[in-house]
């Protein structure tokens, strides 16, 4: 399992203050067109559930590079904490629970995947696709609200797959 520490939700949380703060829109445009404002933030939602989801019982490749990602997260938050405000790095933040995907829930990850290069390379939301997903991967599985929230979208991906494969 993949493990998070302290320095690496600083990480997740960092990138999640500063696409909210780059997006904001000023509060009057916000409540002129609050649709069209808030669907500039999908890109990022969509990259920090995908993210998310590479985090959870994911191996092979797309699980080696969440991993890589993760790790180097954790040591990047890690040194920020210890050398920038003198704190304490290293400690796990992990959530308590943890549902890794199931079989059919991990082809539907495979196919995500694919999904996921093809629209960074292509889509002009590229940075903000990877940017989600880097948060979703320091966030995915920490204790917190973020944390939680990827328990719904593993079981979505697995009930997604078993419908999916199930066909078949």
């Amino acid at each position: 399992m993949n493990y998070v520490t302290y320095g690496g939700v600083t990480v997740g949380l960092c990138l999640l203050i500063h696409q909210v703060v780059t997006w904001w829109p000023g509060y009057r445009t916000l409540m002129k067109d609050p649709v069209k404002q808030l669907a500039e933030l999908l890109p990022f939602l969509l990259g920090w559930a995908y993210g998310c989801l590479t985090t959870l019982g994911v191996g092979g490749l797309v699980g080696l590079v969440s991993g890589t990602v993760l790790g180097l997260s954790n040591w990047l938050g890690d040194a920020a904490l210890v050398w920038g405000v003198g704190g304490d790095g290293g400690r796990t933040a992990a959530a308590q629970t943890f549902i890794p995907l199931s079989g059919p829930g991990l082809g539907i990850v495979l196919i995500l995947t694919v999904a996921f290069v093809a629209a960074a390379k292509k889509s002009k939301h590229g940075v903000k696709l990877k940017r989600g997903a880097w948060c979703g991967i320091t966030l995915g599985t920490s204790a917190g609200i973020a944390g939680f929230a990827a328990v719904p979208l593993a079981q979505a991906a697995s009930l997604v797959g078993d419908r999916v494969y199930g066909a078949f």
